[in-house]
């Protein structure tokens, strides 16, 4: 068995975290092992001026960390799913999709409760086009800005009054230790989650045998089987940081209930379907409700994107 484990991690303070945890969580399973942590700055990280479709989407934050495996600079990557693209390059595999932390949208604001008390014309600031989406279809009348960085960054921002409310992810909070930023957790059924949104994964080698024994062991079955479907959908769909899509999986009495949309940038329209089935159809769940979604017109949607 492999005695040092070199985990490759994005360097934000939440990236950071994640890492560290899953170094603690082996280390309980696995005493004898010498974990190290390989901080990084993806390219993701270093264009913060910019939109995240325009810098690569999501493979910035991860391609970098890919490549120091390839090279034998580390053993492992340590992810958000929301930020792993649909399909995984040649020679990679997933052992291990942690137990999944609140996968929900957080409104954060100094001056306003809930987005119902922001005034015509407020600020709100978010980096996520699904985000945005959904929330001008609630209330057009706001100003979406672009908002880039870590989560410390972002909520610097909005200190400094460059915005009247931000949307981030309830998980990143919570793990930051900034759960009282808070003002309100937004329901799936206002804003729909990113596929993979609060799940951590563990990615290697699939030709690392020793060391896909070892993360295996962290694997959190039934948030495996949600991804999985979230992931199916989007990866069907084609869609990528150019459109607007969201993908929510719940188990729900032994089944799978799978939510999925795609909307326009603007939130004048939003195309939304849903489907349940056995927990073993979770790819094929995931297919079919895409499926559905390009029949209604979410083709139209995605090839205006591109």
């Amino acid at each position: 068995m492999k005695k040092l484990i070199r985990i490759a991690t994005r360097e934000s303070v939440l990236a950071m975290w994640q890492a560290d945890y899953v170094k603690t969580a082996l280390l309980a399973k696995f005493p004898d092992l010498t974990i190290e942590l390989i901080g990084m700055t993806t390219e993701g990280d270093r264009r913060l001026d910019s939109a995240l479709d325009k810098v690569g989407g999501k493979a910035s934050f991860v391609k970098e960390l890919e490549i120091a495996i390839q090279e034998d600079r580390a053993d492992i990557a340590v992810h958000s799913m929301k930020d792993v693209p649909a399909e995984l390059p040649d020679g990679f595999i997933m052992p291990a999709i942690l137990e999944r932390a609140n996968p929900y949208d957080a409104f954060v604001s100094n001056k306003y409760a809930s987005i119902g008390e922001l005034p015509a014309g407020a600020v709100v600031g978010t980096s996520s086009l699904r985000r945005s989406c959904q929330l001008q279809a609630m209330r057009p009348d706001l100003i979406m800005k672009l908002l880039r960085g870590n989560v410390n960054t972002r909520v610097r921002k909005l200190d400094d009054g460059e915005y009247d409310a931000i949307i981030l992810a309830v998980a990143g909070l919570q793990r930051l230790n900034m759960t009282d930023r808070i003002r309100v957790v937004i329901p799936p059924d206002f804003s729909l989650p990113a596929a993979g949104q609060g799940a951590m994964g563990i990615e290697c080698l699939a030709s690392s045998k020793g060391i896909i024994n070892l993360v295996k062991s962290l694997d959190h079955l039934p948030t495996r089987q949600c991804i999985t479907a979230e992931r199916a959908m989007n990866r069907h769909l084609g869609g990528g940081c150019h459109t607007p899509v969201g993908a929510y999986a719940v188990l729900d009495n032994k089944q799978l209930f799978l939510r999925g949309l795609v909307g326009k940038p603007d939130g004048s329209l939003i195309l939304r379907a849903e489907i349940k089935g056995t927990l073993d159809e979770a790819e094929t769940l995931g297919q079919t409700l895409a499926k559905n979604l390009l029949q209604q017109g979410a083709d139209k949607i995605l090839k205006s994107a591109d």
